[in-house]
C-alpha cells in the first residue's frame, strides 16, 4: 500500500477536520465564516484527486478516504441544516446509508476501487449543492424561500432512494 501520508490524503482529511467546526459555526450563526470554510472544503474536494493523479499517489485507499470524507462532511452539514433550515432528517440518514451501501457493494474495504454510477455521482454533487445553497445564502444575506430548500431536499431523497435501489438491483442480478 502506498503511503497514507500524502498531500492528496491531507486534502481529503481537511474536510473531515472542518466538518464539526462548520457544524458549530452554523449552530452559532457564524454564516459568513462557515461559507468561507465550506468554500475551502469544496476546493479541497476538487483538488485532492487531481493532486493524487499528478503526483502518482492515486490508490483505492485514497479514493475511499476521499469519498468517506465527502460523505461525512455532507451528512454532518445536512444533519445541522435539518435544525436550521428544516431539511428532512431522512436525507442525511440516506446519505450515510447510501454511502455504506456504495462501499460494501464496491468491496472497497477489501481494497477494490469504488464503483460509481452516474446517479450516485450526481447525488453526491447535489448534496454539496444543497448544503452550499443554505450556507452561502445565509453568509451572503440572500433570501432563499424555505419551500425551495424543502422541495430540493425531497427530490434528493427520491433520487438517493432510486440510486440505492439500482445498486441493490444490480447486485442481486449479478448473484443470479
Amino acid at each position: 500500500m502506498k503511503s497514507f501520508y500524502t498531500l492528496a490524503n491531507s486534502l481529503s482529511l481537511f474536510r473531515l477536520v472542518v466538518a464539526p467546526i462548520l457544524a458549530w459555526m452554523i449552530l452559532y450563526n457564524r454564516w459568513f465564516a462557515a461559507s468561507f470554510l465550506l468554500l475551502l472544503a469544496i476546493l479541497s474536494d476538487l483538488f485532492d484527486g487531481r493532486v493524487a493523479r499528478k503526483r502518482k499517489e492515486a490508490s483505492p485507499f485514497g479514493g475511499l478516504l476521499d469519498h468517506s470524507c465527502d460523505a461525512l462532511l455532507v451528512a454532518i452539514l445536512l444533519f445541522i441544516l435539518n435544525i436550521t433550515h428544516g431539511i428532512p432528517l431522512l436525507l442525511p440518514l440516506l446519505v450515510v446509508g447510501s454511502f455504506l451501501q456504495y462501499v460494501l457493494d464496491s468491496k472497497a474495504l477489501s481494497g477494490y476501487k469504488l464503483r460509481t454510477s452516474f446517479l450516485g455521482r450526481s447525488n453526491g454533487i447535489a448534496y454539496y449543492v444543497l448544503a452550499s445553497i443554505c450556507i452561502f445564502s445565509e453568509g451572503l444575506g440572500i433570501y432563499i424561500p424555505s419551500t425551495l430548500i424543502i422541495i430540493f431536499s425531497w427530490i434528493l431523497i427520491a433520487s438517493t432512494l432510486t440510486s440505492m435501489s439500482e445498486r441493490l438491483w444490480t447486485l442481486l442480478n449479478k448473484q443470479k
